[in-house]
């Protein structure tokens, strides 16, 4: 049986159509948790820090 990554409540087969949209979560509400822990940084994927150095950066915005 499939469970909410944000809650862990079971989520019961056959999903209903209704229900479908918010897969793998079990409603608009895990999701929009999950979506705003990605958000403030509370999930993130590892990896090595970027560093920008003056010269990498984009000149196109600033104002001659």
């Amino acid at each position: 049986m499939k469970t909410c990554p944000t809650c862990k409540k079971p989520i019961k087969e056959p999903v209903s159509t209704e229900n479908k949209q918010w897969l793998p979560f079990c409603c608009e509400r895990c999701k929009l948790i999950d979506f705003g822990a990605w958000l403030d940084g509370s999930h993130a994927i590892p990896g090595d820090e970027t560093i920008v150095l003056p010269d990498d950066q984009d000149d196109s915005f600033r104002s001659h």
